[in-house]
């Protein structure tokens, strides 16, 4: 049965568990930040399970658990952040950080993050910039799990996208997503419990749809939207990948099947400090409106009401803040036993 924990109780032993493999203690609560508010909202393939995957990678010399991302700064608005191959969510707080600080001075600013690793979904970072007045647009790129449009071997990653917009008063709106129609931790979750996958979500070796995870799992994601998702995700790699001095395409190394190289992932960062465009006032009362036309639209099923992007996340966020979120045994004992206990 799975126990529940407080958000600080949790915090803590991520912190410590990142600490003990040689992160400096500021530096690992906020790396930790990141994965339990992903596991708050419910995000427990990106949440605090990403602890022991990242640190098998630092035992065997793929990710530097010692490493401090350096931040320089090209223009006012403007930054380049080498992760130096380090925790994946530390190097994007970094970068997510330089692009707040860039637009605190001019009223939007980008950072470009490489030499990074796996950090973790968007909705955290998004979350904490729209807590501070921002709107963000972030993006990553990722180990090579789906085909060019009318390929058969796989080029692209499964690139996450999210944009977030404050809402002061309020829950921000938060879109958190990745460009296959299913992403592959969930499809290694239904490949481990011998569970069939639902039509559509990816293919075999050879190319042809299938609904065996374990088939799916040799084989690549299908995007989603067909050959507008493959857009998409070429989009996001010139962007996080390209443009940063990261790895892109097949050059980013799979951290399944090489655990022990170095990713050098890409990440971008763009705030808008929306402070600068309204006042707290008149974007509540907007953003309010704006909600309100969405969430009167009268459902199709009376039973699921119309919501919107992140909205059943934070909602999952703020219960289990106040009442605990509930981790599966084994994971939190492996966590635990990380953590020195």
């Amino acid at each position: 049965m799975s126990e529940a924990l407080g958000e600080a109780a949790l915090l803590d032993l991520a912190s410590r568990a990142l600490a003990r493999a040689g992160m400096a203690p500021a530096e690992a609560a906020q790396a930790a930040r990141v994965l339990v508010l992903a596991e708050l909202a419910g995000l427990t393939t990106h949440g605090i399970s990403r602890v022991g995957q990242y640190l098998d990678r630092v035992r065997l010399g793929g990710i530097d658990a010692r490493a401090v991302p350096q931040v320089t700064r090209v223009m006012p608005a403007l930054a380049m952040v080498d992760g130096r191959n380090g925790i994946g969510p530390l190097v994007g707080m970094a970068g997510l950080e330089a692009a707040m600080a860039g637009a605190r001075d001019c009223g939007i600013g980008a950072a470009f993050a490489r030499g990074s690793n796996h950090f973790g979904p968007i909705l955290p970072y998004a979350l904490i910039a729209a807590e501070q007045g921002f709107a963000t647009l972030i993006a990553s790129n990722a180990t090579t799990t789906i085909a060019p449009w009318g390929g058969k071997d796989t080029r692209l990653g499964n690139n996450p996208l999210g944009i977030g917009v404050p809402n002061p008063g309020g829950d921000p709106v938060i879109l958190d997503m990745a460009l296959s129609v299913a992403a592959r931790a969930k499809i290694r979750d239904l490949a481990a419990s011998g569970a069939p996958l639902p039509e559509g979500w990816a293919t075999d070796a050879q190319g042809q749809p299938t609904t065996d995870a374990k088939a799916a799992l040799a084989g690549f994601l299908l995007p989603v939207g067909g050959h507008k998702g493959y857009g998409l995700a070429v989009m996001v790699d010139l962007l996080a990948g390209l443009l940063s001095g990261a790895a892109f395409l097949s050059h980013v190394q799979a951290w399944d099947k090489n655990p022990e190289a170095a990713q050098n992932l890409g990440h971008v960062f763009i705030a808008i400090d929306a402070t600068k465009l309204a006042s707290a006032e008149t974007l509540a009362a907007r953003m309010a409106d704006f909600i309100g036309i969405l969430h009167d639209t009268p459902a199709a099923d009376p039973a699921r009401p119309v919501m919107l992007p992140g909205e059943r996340e934070l909602a999952m966020l703020r219960r289990q803040r106040a009442e605990g979120v509930r981790v599966k045994p084994a994971e939190l004992d492996r966590l635990r036993a990380l953590a020195g206990n």
